[in-house]
């Protein structure tokens, strides 16, 4: 194995851990705190932290915001979406969340060319062809409408595109603390909003703790260990490491939770990784060299 992809992997297995951890620290904490709230405490860890390591590394000019709009619109995007996440996590199998969450870059297909103006391709159109089949082995949608759980969890995915497009402008011109920063800092005003609108405020139980711990400290290290694999190697290796978290999650929902997964729904998951797969691949004339 290279160096480079080494490195990214190494990178790539602290996200997944982190993401699965997230999952579990919002299971464990939903029967006693609303998405709100555990969005409530998971900025506020978020903000200590990222605050923090800008002032212990001088690194405070990072956060001074160029494009404070986009940075707003991005994290209201975002905010609603990781509500979804931390729902449909309370009413589906974790894999299932997963797999319908791993349709977000079908969505990207689908975004792009309105919010970057990028072409939309034949390859990146059966690449959403294959991983809209995949959704739908994954739901297996009834006559009597999709539930809660599955529009909450493809709203997430939805919502998660169109934060990742947003996030491609602001990198621009904004470095990475930067937009951790106001992610943390805005996104812990829109819940003390959602909070506190009728006055009254979460007093968790002491046992809670930990688990507020794990989602603040996970939701920084899953995507600084992303942003780090992505430094390390092309998109086109990384992305396709991540997709290890579906066999993890589901692993971890059988041993945890006693949770199942049939033959149809792992054929889906595999549809909506290959469809994402197909969307990597590079444009006919780069492939002898350069990755997208």
């Amino acid at each position: 194995m290279t160096q480079p992809l080494a490195v990214a992997a190494l990178w790539m297995g602290g996200a997944i851990a982190s993401f699965t951890l997230l999952a579990v620290g919002a299971r464990a904490l939903s029967p006693a705190l609303d998405t709100f709230e555990m969005m409530l405490f998971r900025s506020a860890i978020g903000v200590a932290l990222v605050s923090a390591g800008l002032l212990l590394t001088g690194r405070s000019d990072a956060a001074r915001p160029r494009r404070l709009g986009l940075h707003a619109l991005r994290n209201v995007v975002h905010f609603a979406g990781q509500n979804l996440w931390f729902w449909a996590l309370t009413l589906l199998p974790l894999a299932q969340v997963f797999a319908l969450e791993f349709t977000s870059p079908l969505w990207v297909i689908l975004l792009a060319p309105l919010f970057l103006g990028e072409r939309l391709t034949r390859t990146k159109v059966l690449g959403g062809l294959v991983g809209f089949g995949g959704i739908l082995l994954v739901v297996r949608p009834d006559f009597g409408g999709p539930g809660a759980g599955v529009l909450a969890g493809l709203g997430c995915a939805v919502f998660f595109a169109v934060t990742s497009l947003l996030t491609r402008r602001l990198t621009r011109t904004e470095p990475v603390l930067a937009v951790l920063f106001w992610l943390n800092l805005m996104q812990l005003g829109l819940s003390a909003a959602t909070v506190g609108w009728d006055g009254t405020w979460p007093a968790p139980a002491a046992p809670l703790w930990p688990w507020i711990a794990v989602i603040g400290l996970t939701g920084l290290t899953a995507h600084w260990c992303l942003t780090h694999a992505l430094e390390a190697a092309p998109a086109s290796v990384v992305m396709p490491m991540d997709y290890l978290r579906l066999p993890v999650i589901a692993v971890v929902g059988w041993a945890l939770y006693g949770e199942t997964l049939d033959g149809w729904m792992a054929l889906g998951a595999l549809l909506i990784v290959g469809g994402n797969l197909l969307t990597l691949r590079p444009p006919q004339h780069a492939r002898a060299g350069v990755l997208r």
